[in-house]
């Protein structure tokens, strides 16, 4: 069972008698269905409907844990302390640094109070546990590999924070995103975009020739066209936001699809559905 620990990922406490509403009425998150054992993701957006900061929350004792990117943290806590006005809420880094992630047949039975499975991971079939603090030494290309080839996605590497809509990280689909909860920053936005489904541009998994992989921020191309940029890769794949429409296009014209000059495919994961482009030209051989 691979465990291995996130130095880069920091978390929030969010406590107090009015934790549950203060959030609800600013995340995408739908928390008041959260499951006592459930991390879900989720977004504080602009009220221009893009991503301010992601995160990871989970129900912990009488309050909740966001995890977040160590980079994001004191700025997450500015902006819900903000938000805070009169609320009773308690704001407040967690006193443990990290997360450790470990997955496999024997995962469930490691998950104590303080950890919860990532429903991202659920939606594909694996069990992923999530724990505050430092409890394995796995590779962090471990767990790479393993969110790449499932399609789930981290900001700053796969997409840049104010850049990018929920739908196009696949949000809408992954459980962080709600349609049914009411009114929350940048809510009108994200609604009209489901309702009348002008989401066209979306994180996808890409498999490379010959197990190369480009660099994050590289620029996907059909022809002459750039149609998206890469993300994370590891051991042959990749993830990468691409126009799909684009992507369609010239794949029913019998066009490449390339990624810093290497030839890449389309892959889609089972849990998507979306539409998905036919995949008519596959990797040319060597």
């Amino acid at each position: 069972m691979p465990a291995v620990f996130l130095k880069d990922r920091s978390l929030l406490f969010v406590s107090g008698a009015d934790a549950q509403s203060f959030l609800q009425n600013l995340i995408t998150t739908d928390i008041s269905s959260l499951g006592p054992d459930e991390a879900r993701p989720g977004a504080l957006l602009t009220p221009q409907g893009k991503i301010l900061f992601d995160f990871m929350i989970w129900q912990d004792g009488d309050g909740y844990m966001i995890e977040t990117d160590a980079g994001q943290r004191d700025s997450l806590l500015k902006r819900l302390t903000m938000y805070k006005l009169r609320a009773a809420v308690t704001l407040a880094p967690s006193t443990k640094e990290g997360v450790t992630v470990c997955w496999g047949e024997d995962a469930e039975g490691v998950r104590d109070s303080q950890g919860a499975r990532d429903s991202r991971f659920a939606k594909a079939g694996v069990t992923l546990i999530r724990r505050p603090g430092k409890h394995g030494d796995g590779k962090e290309a471990l767990y790479d590999a393993l969110r790449i080839s499932h399609g789930i996605v981290t900001s700053g590497s796969d997409f840049a924070l104010q850049d990018a809509f929920p739908h196009d990280v696949l949000m809408d689909f992954n459980g962080g995103l709600s349609f049914r909860k009411g009114c929350y920053v940048g809510q009108e936005v994200v609604s009209r975009m489901q309702h009348r489904g002008t989401a066209r541009t979306r994180i996808v998994p890409i498999i490379y020739r010959d197990g190369f992989v480009a660099e994050p921020g590289v620029e996907v191309t059909a022809g002459d066209r750039m149609i998206g940029k890469t993300g994370t890769g590891a051991n042959g794949r990749g993830l990468a936001m691409i126009r799909l429409d684009r992507a369609a296009d010239a794949l029913a014209a019998g066009e490449t699809l390339c990624a810093g000059g290497l030839p890449v495919r389309l892959e889609k994961p089972e849990w998507i559905g979306f539409a998905f482009p036919q995949e008519v030209n596959p990797i040319a051989p060597a």
